[in-house]
Formats: C-alpha cells, sequence, structure tokens
C-alpha cells in the first residue's frame, strides 16, 4: 500500500546553536513543531552554552554556512524564515548576499546581540552591516529594548518612546516592527508594540510573569511568528497569536538546568487542547 504524503508548511532558521537546547537554532525548531510547521535550519554559530550562560563561542567556516544555504534553497519551499544569531559581519554579508537571489518568503529577524549572562552573541563590529545589509530584507524585526537601544544608539522608556524607536526602526528598512517591552520598568504588564507596514500602531499585553524560566524567550516569540506567516496568518495575527504562545510558555514552567531554564514549548497547545 502506498501512503498519500501529506503536504507540509516549511520553514527556515539560520541561528546559532544552544548545547542546553532552550534557545537558539533548538527553540526554533521545537517551536516550529509545535505550530506544525516543518522546520530546516542553518547553523551560523556554535555557541558552548546551558542554562547558566554561554562558556565561550566557535566559529563556523563561512564555506559551511554557504553549503548549509543551498542545500536548503534546492530541496525545500520555504514559505518563512527567520534569522537569530547571525554573530559576525562576514556572515552577515554572505547570508544576505544569498538570499536575495532566494525566495524564501517572509523573513523575521530577530537582532540577538547579547545572551544573558553577558556573552556577545553579535560582535559590535557587525551591528552596521545587520542594519545595512539585514533591516531592509526584513518583514518583521523583533528587538527587545537593549537590541532597539543599541541599533538607535538611545535610550528608549515608556510607551511613547517605544512608538516613535519603532517608526525610526521602520525608517532603517523593516516593514513591520515589533519592540519588546519585557525589560522595561514602566509597565506593570508586559506591553509589546507592533508597528506595521500601512503606519498603524497595536498594542499586545500580557501579565508579567514572576520565573527564571525566561532563556529563549526572545528566538521562542519570533520563530513561532515565522511559523504562522508561513500558514498564511497576517503579520498582526502571528504576533498576537505569538504572545500568547510566549506567555502560556513562560506562564507553565518546567524543571530544567540550574540557571535561567528553559520556556515550555509545549504549553501554549497543551493549555488549548490543541495535542495530537
Amino acid at each position: 500500500m502506498t501512503l498519500a504524503k501529506i503536504k507540509q508548511v516549511q520553514a527556515l532558521t539560520i541561528a546559532g546553536f544552544d548545547s542546553g537546547g532552550g534557545a537558539g537554532l533548538q527553540a526554533d525548531l521545537k517551536t516550529f513543531q509545535e505550530c506544525k510547521v516543518f522546520g530546516t535550519s542553518v547553523l551560523t554559530a556554535l555557541p558552548i552554552q546551558n542554562t547558566r550562560g554561554v562558556k565561550k563561542v566557535y566559529d563556523i567556516p563561512l564555506a559551511a554556512i554557504q553549503d548549509q544555504l543551498e542545500v536548503v534553497a534546492e530541496d525545500f519551499k520555504i514559505s518563512a524564515y527567520k534569522m537569530g544569531m547571525l554573530f559576525t559581519t562576514e556572515i552577515i554579508q554572505l547570508i544576505a548576499a544569498f538570499i536575495q537571489g532566494q525566495d524564501f518568503g517572509y523573513l523575521v529577524v530577530d537582532p540577538v546581540m547579547i545572551a544573558k549572562s553577558g556573552q556577545k552573541l553579535l560582535l559590535d563590529s557587525a551591528i552596521t552591516s545587520l542594519i545595512k545589509d539585514i533591516l531592509p530584507l526584513a518583514t518583521v524585526i523583533t528587538p527587545n529594548l537593549p537590541e532597539a537601544e543599541v541599533i538607535l544608539q538611545r535610550k528608549i522608556e515608556g510607551s511613547i518612546e517605544m512608538e516613535q524607536a519603532a517608526y525610526e526602526l521602520q525608517r532603517l528598512g523593516a516593514k513591520n516592527v515589533v519592540i519588546k517591552g519585557g525589560h522595561s520598568q514602566d509597565f506593570e504588564v508586559s506591553a509589546d508594540v507592533l508597528l506595521l507596514d500601512d503606519g498603524t500602531i497595536h498594542w499586545f499585553s500580557s501579565p508579567r510573569i514572576d520565573t527564571e524560566n525566561t532563556h529563549g524567550t526572545g528566538c521562542t516569540f519570533s520563530a513561532c511568528i515565522t511559523a504562522e506567516l508561513a500558514k498564511g496568518a497576517s503579520v498582526k495575527e502571528a504576533v498576537e497569536i505569538a504572545k500568547a504562545f510566549i506567555e502560556a510558555a513562560l506562564s507553565y514552567p518546567i524543571d530544567v538546568g540550574h540557571g535561567h531554564g528553559p520556556t515550555n514549548h509545549w504549553a501554549y497547545n497543551e493549555r488549548n487542547g490543541l495535542d495530537g
């Protein structure tokens, strides 16, 4: 008996490694799976890390990154893709040059810069290249407040400044901008602002959750947006679902590791009866 094949939506993550499985490429693939999207991956750098932090970072040869991109492009139909840790100017320029010749669909950029342990995941020398070479290609960019401040080179405080910063990031080339307010002390809730390409502003809020299981939150959030875009959601719908996904992932912590534990990637589906 020949079994009928199920057509599967496919997405790609271009990101760094996490030995502890809570962030980076591993978190992205787990999120894609929970969103019922088939995940492919390109490894950009090899951080050695666990829930206690990043111990060191090993380089991946540029040729190996190029080869990974080529084998994905020649065999898969990518509907949306995301970028996380890009690390160096050379990696950014290689990836930017390659993807402009591909149809990988929507691009979500999570401008990963610093691990919770303080280890740099994007070298200072690469920030200019990120702004110049990647942001103009982005369908959505999802910085947290510290990352937005690095890109714009100024402090961002309060809702009005977050909205102003979103417009500034849009002028740098990103079509849609999400600034995550989890680091802000100005709100009793966790409030994120979304600026759409039509100029409209939307706010998404969820309760602040008292947990140390925050490892990989940014990766998971942006990966969920990517998966939902791949399935055909609008940007606003994708961000709304991702906000609910990460709120559930933080609300039902799992006991893994001895530092900043990972988020619970299956919590959203389990809470909403979507497993199986």
